[in-house]
């Protein structure tokens, strides 16, 4: 039975263990305890398979034990590797480290393995998974209860991972079902030893999980014989090693017990039945010793198998004492299934029962060590290598650890090493062995090791994973530290997942470390990162005055705790937080701030710091101060701290830190370093001088050359001092490829070119100069506006001091006695005491002690311990033996190193001949080294010491220029014996540097060029359109300019006037001018005798007389000289394609620009313009803007300047606007627009269809607007002779058109008030809704759906108003003959006329009366009350026709709800100022936000009808009636009269209402009306400024509308000062940003374009980090057809907005684009954020609205395609499937809506089965 169960899972027990299976095997899945269906039911089915395949394998097993050998013995004893590790692998194992989730093991051979939380058991798992579900931890038994470090457990391969370094990572197992995999039921034995886990705690014992099928295995209480271990103290998942005492059942119930001192002696026996399947690690069994090798030994045990023990498991101590034969007791320690491998181990410490593991914590602080003088004991090729370290403790370098990984293996000359150097890698417990390494590449690793880190260094490591408390970052295989949430930048990170990501390289600095506990923390803040103050490793290091940079860690009402590295703390008082009052730290700071922040007490003993923010920002140049360190004054220091980069000093008398650079110790770069290590701290330095102090430092230079210089004063203090041609001493800052950077006294740094920095080649930088040196500079080039200039150091341009050479030398030498005096006084030894008094030429007795092939070796008595030497040229000729007593002379002497180089030449060893001053010797290099050059002066016997380079900037390039021993060079004697050279003889010598070679240009000018005016003879050698070549007699090259063949007033128009002249010809001509020979720019006249590289050259004979003299004007002379409208002879330059522009040049340095609409005067010559001139062409051009500051020439070829009105132009279309028409760039910077009526002598349908952006047309200038001009395209007006008759003439004016006309007109909108027609561009008519259609409608959207803007309509005027200039017009076929507008298809009532509409008005009015007497009362009204109601009102009641259900129902909602009022009544005032100015009062009032908004009742017009019915006779009961609602009516007459919102008719009236409300802006602007249509302007002024003294300050909206209001007046009524003045003041009460939008609104809707762009620029600048300034450009752009410019506008805008504004931004001007600009432009950017942000459903639905607007339904359906499948909460997703239906609905087919219905079903299947997954 139990094999069906194996086979065939049914159910019962047999399901558990399938489940615990899945358990096992599910190792991908992200969360640690998640359930996945899907892999559980294909896990089932691999399960079956495997169960079914057991037996047969057993089978097979068996047939194989019935041989002679059941496993192969190794040929050859070898460790096991890692490549030979396969899953499913059974080891003993011991832990090692124990972590929250994962416990690292030990494993045999240095192996290691990985046991995660899910791998001990499945009922360990399980009980996680319910604890984790329940939200209780409190049970959970941790890995750190149930494993312990030198635990010693069973374990298999569960899997094998590959890491990211491509390295094999062996994930491991306990759980018993892989442990024991293997056993069956039949196969348990008593006396078995297995390892299992606890499944669960029973009253009487505890169910053990052993991992055998169908089998119960229970450790009864009274089992449990170890004292250690208690029934109470057992916990589910704890591993458990215990002895079968007893099978019952066959094997279906095991009885346990627990001994550890019994299970580790028990041994395992053949009749215990075990094989090579079952066979488990940690069983003890009897061998044999078959085989005695190198490498190991071979064992035999139970009975028929063969083992190997390797020589890390041989008992050290009976390892001698091995042989065949002897019995030996032994531990499986692995089994390897697939080769039959068994690893046995002899080590007592597993062998013995009470033996105890050591883990290596103890010796664990020695991993990373690298130890030197290790000797090789042994090699075992196949294995590695054992090493004997300097302790005598034994280690082993595995054999890839005895070579650099691509170096090919040699152990044996390995092994013929005498001693080794090697890194402790790691400790292997089980193996009881350190391992080693003997890379090098290992071994040189910087930080392998948590000591080799110190605070405050600055590291590089990878980022490895993001936590919630910060990132991990490891700086090597083996350190990895964190770097806390706060520290992950200067600013607090929301997503820092969006700015790291895994694998990405870092910068870091180390905060602190702690090595014992390998405890790493780092910062990523730049600010500490780049950090150059001093640093505060120790309380030690913040001495008083010193300043650093910190980061807050706490904010105290006292004050902000600060911290530094290594946990060095500090307090900052409140009273030191800032120069102002700060109460409350935490409104001024945040925690993780990093501050500059200065000691003010400091007592390390207490480790307690005093701390001030103040004093840093106060105190920057506050120790410059102190003592009077201005740059250029000498100062004394002392060193207090040797840097890498130099010393920190503090300046004498009141110690003020400051910096002496390394670089800056010396002229002489070779004595900068020896300075720097004679120098130690306390030691006193003088003569320094400041030469740049900032906020940050004071540096300070020891440079002789520079000091003298700042002494005299001879420098440059700021950029502006310097000039072309200055002469300045610098040092070599930085070296980069095309040149090096100099730096100056002062900070200022100059570019030296790569050109630029000697006469000889310099092809590498690098080698030229070295940071540091000290070199002359001179300015060549100054560019102001970026505040940079251009040096040269080429020797032949600088100019060297006199005496410069002899006066370094002497300072060089002095600096390297100074360094032998120090580095002496502080020897012990007296060696280098004894060095410093020896001198060059100095004489000295010695003995040979060695001789060799180039050098010979002395000693001498007086300089025990010193290394005298003689190169091969100076023991030339003379035979040396040891021993031999000789007399040499004293060539150098280098102290650092204790060497003394001499010579035993008889030439100089002979008596000295005395020198006389000023004679010339030829002397002989006869030691030399980087700055001086010991040299002998011919046959004198005299020695002296020259610069090795005789100046500054003088370079070696070629070994050749170099100097050698056995040189010669001409010197001269200045003088004989020099006290500062020790008496040595000063000279002088030139170095014989090769001669430049002067280029051919350079040689074709001649040493003299040309000067101005000068006459010259040559040959044409080459005839351009623009310039001809002249060659000259003394072979350079002349040009002569276009303009300068011909006399100007013989230029023919159209002319070529350098065809004229052939190539060949000689001419005669004379010098005007020059190029620079590098840029080719025309040089200036301005000095005549300036000489020329490139002469430029005239022809014109005129000029050549050599009597005439003549100044020729400078270029902004002849540019002023111009004059707009001017007409001038130009020449055509040169074409440009991109710019679609003309060059024309009329001088050899004026050039002039044709824009491409002025060039042309046919669009057909558009597309080709560069046909219609030709290069070098002569032409007539207009000017039209010439400027010299900024550089700007325009003109214009086709005759005219500026545009007239009445005129024609060549325009092109810029932008095509449905409600406007076109929008034209014209000539000269002018815009227009073309009225849709304007278009065409005959209207037709769609009339914008057939024009195009960018098509070019010509158009007649009709007028000029506020800066826009109106155009018309009709032919009537572009040809008026050609013309054919006007179907539809122009409507000039009101006075044109009659009533009775019929007349057509296009569309403007259909609103409430009826449909506005455009009879021309600006006169437009209405067509009431009764007159627009003989149907009647009970909305205005009826209509607006059929009559879209620019819908060609035939109307009829009924009537015009000439005083209110109305024009009503009538749509009704009766009166057009054309059809309805509507079409029957709608089935709509037609209209009641006639007798049935009076007598349906009767009824309607007569139920009225009944109902309500209020309304009678309107009838009492004044008629100037009906004047003042709406458009509509008025004429509502002068017609009978309009349905009465419409008008009730109408009256019925106004009632109801009374809506603010859209036109003000006094419509007379109103109309005038619309046409005057185009400019409404109310508009504007109807979008102010008054105190009080203005609420006016609508009266009802049913009066009206009232009247038209015809009298009845009244009942006595009526007449009672209407004499009650007359009385009503004056009650409420009089009631309205006292009503605030009633508007007042006059002054008085104004006046009273102000009393009462006199903070309301609204009342104010209505009295403000009221003088405007007056037209008294000045009394509307004196109101506002009444109402703004008058209206509280703290009413700030009041006040902005009347500032407004008044802004308003000034556009339309005052000048631009007015404008202005008011402008100013109203940006002095009021804020900003609403003025200048406000300014900007009136300008643009005034039509003043360029003025409201002033005002835009101005707001972009001042309010850049506002948002809605960018929005309001963008859109004032895109209105004016500037689509370009407002893409450029949103670049600008995302640069100056914050980051997190750029999404919304972008949309925003996205919709912009869809609204007045390109739709497709909208869309693409929408794209491209939603690409970027797919989760922004806001900006989703937002696109969709837009699209379903201006999209193809095709282009609607792809959007919401992708909509539907984000990935984004079933919520969203179900909102837009209801708008995707809607759609559908609206504008699909009943197949769309199915098709949508049908992904709605699909989406919610796919969610639905995710849910049950």
């Amino acid at each position: 039975m139990a094999s069906v169960d194996e086979d065939f899972p049914r159910g019962g027990t047999t399901k558990k263990t399938t489940e615990s299976k899945i358990v096992v095997d599910r190792t991908e899945v992200d969360n640690l305890f998640q359930s996945n269906e899907q892999t559980e039911t294909k896990k089932r089915k691999g399960g079956t398979k495997d169960d079914s395949k057991k037996p047969k394998t057993q089978k097979t097993d068996d047939k194989k034990r019935g041989g002679l050998t059941l496993n192969e013995a190794a040929k050859c004893v070898e460790i096991l590797h890692v490549k030979n590790v396969k899953e499913g692998m059974l080891f003993l194992g011991c832990v090692k480290d124990v972590a929250e989730f994962e416990v690292t093991v030990s494993l045999p051979c240095g192996l290691q393995g990985f046991l995660s939380i899910r791998n001990i058991s499945d009922s360990y798992t399980k009980l996680l998974c319910e604890q984790l579900a329940s939200d209780d931890t409190e049970e959970i038994c941790s890995l750190a209860r149930l494993f312990y470090p030198g635990m010693v457990l069973r374990c298999a391969v569960a899997k094998i991972d590959i890491t990211k370094g491509g390295s094999l990572s062996i994930q491991l197992s306990v759980n018993p079902k892989l442990v024991n995999k293997s056993l069956t039921l039949s196969s348990l034995k008593a006396g078995m030893v297995l390892s299992g886990c606890v499944e669960s705690v029973e009253d009487h014992g505890c169910i053990i999980d052993i991992g055998v099928s169908g089998t119960k295995a229970f450790l009864p209480e009274k089992a449990l014989t170890d004292k250690q271990t208690k029934l109470e103290d057992l916990k589910v998942g704890q591993l458990v090693t215990s002895l079968i005492e007893e099978v019952k059942n066959n094997g279906r119930v095991v009885h346990l017990s627990v001994n550890p001192s019994t299970t580790a002696q028990a041994y395992a026996e053949a009749k215990q039945g075990w094989n090579l399947i079952n066979l488990l690690p940690g069983l003890l069994v009897k061998a044999t010793i078959k085989k005695v090798t190198k490498h190991g030994l071979l064992l035999d045990f139970l009975s028929s198998f063969t083992g190997q023990v390797d020589f890390l498991h041989m008992d050290p101590e009976q390892a001698s004492s091995y042989t065949e034969g002897l019995v030996v007791r032994a531990r499986v320690l692995y089994m390897e299934p697939s080769t039959r491998l068994v690893g046995l181990s002899l080590r007592s410490y597993l062998i013995q029962p009470d033996a105890v593991i050591e883990t290596g914590h103890a010796s664990g602080d020695r991993v990373g060590e690298v130890v030197k003088g290790c000797k090789m004991t042994a090699m075992h090729h196949m294995s590695g290598a054992l090493l004997q370290l300097p302790d005598k403790s034994l280690t082993f370098a595995h054999r890839n650890h005895l070579k650099e990984p691509n170096e090919p293996a040699n152990e044996n000359r390995v092994f013929a090493m005498p001693e080794h150097t090697c890194r402790i890698l790691d400790f292997s417990p089980i193996d009881q062995i350190f391992f080693v390494s003997l890379r090098k590449s290992i071994i040189d690793k910087p930080l392998f090791r948590y000591h080799d880190v110190k605070a405050g260094q600055v590291v590089e490591g990878t980022v490895s994973v993001l936590l919630s408390h910060g990132m991990v970052v490891h700086l090597s295989d083996q350190i990895k530290g964190l770097v806390p949430r706060t520290h992950l930048s200067d600013i607090i990170l929301k997503n820092p997942e969006k700015k790291y990501i895994e694998g990405m390289k870092v910068k870091c600095r180390v905060l602190s470390v702690d090595p014992e506990n390998k405890k790493l923390y780092l910062t990523r803040k730049k600010a500490l990162v780049e950090s150059s103050l001093p640093l505060f490793l120790s309380y030690a290091d913040a001495r008083p005055g010193r300043i650093s940079h910190g980061f807050i860690v706490c904010l105290r009402d006292f004050g902000c705790i600060i911290r530094f590295y290594n946990n060095v703390k500090g307090l900052v008082p409140l009273s030191e937080l800032s120069s102002e009052p700060i109460l409350r730290p935490e409104d001024a700071f945040y925690v993780g701030q990093v501050l500059k922040a200065k000691v003010l007490q400091c007592d390390p003993e207490k480790e307690k710091i005093v701390l001030s923010f103040k004093a840093v920002v106060e105190g920057d140049t506050e120790e410059a101060a102190k003592v009077d360190c201005e740059v250029g004054k000498r100062l004394e220091a002392k060193v207090v701290k040797k840097l890498a980069t130099g010393l920190e000093v503090a300046i004498l008398p009141d110690d003020v830190c400051a910096v002496l650079p390394t670089m800056h110790l010396s002229d002489h770069m070779s004595n900068c370093p020896l300075l720097w290590e004679s120098l130690q701290e306390g030691d006193m330095i003088s003569n320094l001088v400041c030469f740049n102090k900032n906020k940050r430092n004071i540096i300070l230079t020891k440079k002789p050359t520079v000091r003298c210089l700042l002494e005299e004063g001879v420098v440059a203090k700021d950029f502006s001092e310097i000039t072309v041609g200055m002469q300045l001493i610098g040092w070599i800052k930085n070296i980069m490829s095309y040149g090096v950077f100099v730096e100056f006294p002062y900070g200022l740094v100059g570019l030296a070119p790569k050109s630029a920095l000697s006469d000889k080649f310099v092809s590498d930088t690098a080698t030229a100069f070295q940071l540091g040196q000290t070199v002359f500079a001179k300015v060549t080039n100054l560019d102001e506006e970026k505040q940079r200039f251009l040096v040269t150091l080429k020797i032949s341009e600088v100019i060297s001091p006199e005496g410069d050479v002899q006066t370094r030398l002497i300072n060089g030498l002095k600096e390297r006695r100074a360094v032998n005096e120090m580095l002496a006084m502080k020897d012990s030894s007296g060696v280098r005491q004894q060095l410093s008094a020896l001198s060059v030429g100095q004489k000295l007795k010695l003995m040979v002690d060695s001789v060799k092939d180039n050098r010979a070796e002395f000693k001498s008595d007086g300089l025990l311990g010193a290394t005298i030497i003689a190169t091969k040229h100076h023991i030339t000729a003379i035979s040396l033996t040891a021993g031999q007593k000789v007399t040499a002379v004293v060539l150098h002497v280098d102290i650092l190193t204790t060497c003394v180089h001499v010579s035993l030449l008889p030439k100089l060893v002979g008596m000295k001949k005395a020198l006389t001053e000023g004679s010339k010797y030829t002397a002989t290099v006869q030691y030399t080294e980087k700055d001086f050059t010991v040299i002998s002066l011919k046959d004198t016997a005299q020695l002296t010491v020259i610069q090795t380079c005789s100046h500054l900037n003088d370079i070696v390039l070629l070994e050749s220029e170099k100097l050698k021993e056995g040189m010669t060079l001409a010197v001269q004697v200045v003088e004989p014996s020099c006290e500062e050279l020790q008496g040595l003889p000063l000279v002088s010598w030139e170095q014989g540097a090769p001669k430049r070679q002067r280029m051919t240009s350079e040689n074709q000018t001649g040493s003299k060029g040309h000067c101005f005016g000068e006459i010259v003879q040559g040959k044409v050698q080459s005839v351009k359109p623009t310039c001809i070549q002249v060659k000259l007699e003394d072979a350079s090259t002349g040009s002569v300019h276009v303009s300068e063949v011909v006399e100007a007033d013989k230029v023919l128009l159209g002319s070529f006037p350098t065809s004229s002249v052939k190539v060949g010809s000689v001419v005669t001509a004379r010098v005007i001018g020059g190029r620079e020979a590098s840029s080719h720019r025309f040089l200036p006249f301005s000095h005549p005798k300036f000489t020329y590289n490139i002469p430029e050259l005239t022809l014109i004979p005129s000029k050549l007389d050599k009597n005439v003299y003549f100044r020729q004007a400078t270029a902004n002379e002849k540019m002023q000289g111009y004059k707009v409208g001017e007409e001038i002879t130009c020449f055509v330059s040169k074409f440009h394609s991109d710019r679609k522009s003309l060059e024309v040049t009329t001088d050899p340095s004026i050039t002039g620009t044709v824009e491409l609409l002025a060039t042309i005067t046919d669009p057909k010559d558009a597309s080709h313009p560069e046909k219609l001139y030709k290069l070098g062409q002569a032409v007539r051009a207009k000017v039209v803007e010439v400027s010299v500051k900024p550089r700007r020439f325009v003109l214009s070829l086709t005759g005219v300047h500026k545009l007239e009105k009445g005129s024609t132009t060549v325009g092109v279309v810029i932008n095509i606007q449905p409600q406007n028409g076109l929008l034209v760039k014209l000539p000269f910077g002018n815009v227009g627009t073309v009225s849709i009526t304007d278009l065409a002598d005959a209207y037709r349908p769609n009339p914008l269809v057939s024009y195009n952006k960018d098509q070019f047309l010509r158009c007649y200038l009709l007028g000029n607007e506020t800066g826009k001009w109106q155009l018309s395209l009709r032919p009537s007006r572009l040809n008026p002779q050609q013309a054919k008759p006007v179907k539809d003439p122009e409507v000039l004016s009101l006075d044109k058109l009659e009533v009775g006309q019929i007349i057509r007109g296009y569309v403007k909108s259909v609103g409430e008030q009826g449909v506005f027609i455009r009879l021309s561009r600006n006169i437009t008519g209405r067509a009431q809704l009764q007159q627009s259609t003989k149907y009647f409608v009970n909305n205005h959207k009826v209509l607006s759906e059929h009559l879209p803007p620019n819908t060609l309509l035939t109307t009829k005027i009924l009537s015009i108003d000439r005083e209110m200039e109305f024009v009503d017009l009538s749509l009704l076929p009766v009166d057009t003959g054309k059809p309805d507008v509507l079409p029957e298809a709608l089935s709509l009532r037609l209209r009641l006329i006639g007798e049935e509409k009076k007598k349906h008005d009767m009824e309607k009015s007569k139920k009225r009366i009944l109902s309500t007497s209020e309304q009678q009362s309107e009838s009492q009204v004044p008629k100037k009350k009906k004047k003042k109601e709406t458009k509509k009102a008025k004429n509502d009641g002068n017609d009978s026709g309009v349905e009465v259900y419409f008008r009730e129902e109408e009256n019925r909602e106004e009632e109801e709800k009374p809506h603010p009022v859209k036109v003000t009544p006094s419509s007379a005032g109103q109309s005038r100022l619309q046409v005057s100015a185009g400019f409404s009062w109310d508009v504007d009032l109807s979008s102010l936000k008054p105190a009080s908004a203005a609420q006016e009742d609508d009266s009802s017009d049913g009066e009206d009808q009232d009247k038209n019915a015809k009298p009845q006779k009244k009942s006595r009961h009526e007449l009672e009636q209407e004499k009650k609602a007359a009385e009503k009516a004056l009650v409420q007459r009089e009631a309205e009269l006292m009503d605030p919102n009633l508007r007042p008719q006059d002054a008085a009236a104004f006046e009273r209402l102000l009393l009462a409300s006199p903070n309301s802006s609204l009342l104010w602007l209505q009295y403000m009306a009221h003088h405007l249509q007056a037209t008294e302007i000045e009394q509307a002024r004196a109101v506002a400024e009444r109402a703004l003294k008058t209206i509280s300050f703290r009413e700030e909206q009041e006040k902005l509308n009347v500032w407004v209001a008044l802004l308003n007046l000034e556009n339309m009524y005052g000048t631009d000062e007015s404008l202005k003045k008011v402008f100013e003041r109203a940006l002095q009460f009021c804020e900003p940003m609403p003025v200048h939008q406000q300014l900007a609104d009136i300008y643009a809707k005034s039509n003043k374009i360029k003025e409201a762009e002033g005002v835009y620029k101005t707001m972009v600048k001042r309010f850049r980090q506002n948002k809605a300034v960018w929005l309001s450009y963008g859109t004032f752009l895109l209105q004016q057809g500037q689509g370009d410019a407002a893409s450029i506008l949103l670049q600008r805008a995302l640069k100056s907005l914050p980051p997190k504004e750029s999404v919304d931004v972008i949309a925003k001007f996205a919709q912009l684009e869809f609204r007045y600009g390109d739709a497709d432009r909208g869309r693409n950017m929408f794209d491209k954020v939603l690409t970027s942000y797919p989760k922004r459903t806001d900006l989703w639905s937002v696109f969709i609205d837009l699209m379903v607007k201006h999209g193809s339904q095709k282009e609607v359906r792809a959007l919401f395609d992708r909509v539907i499948h984000l990935s984004v909460s079933v919520k969203k997703i179900k909102f837009f499937f209801k708008r995707y239906l809607e759609y559908e609905k609206k504008h699909g087919t009943p197949q769309s809506i199915q098709a949508v219905k049908e992904k709605a079903m699909e989406f919610v299947e796919t969610k639905v089965t995710e849910a049950a997954n």
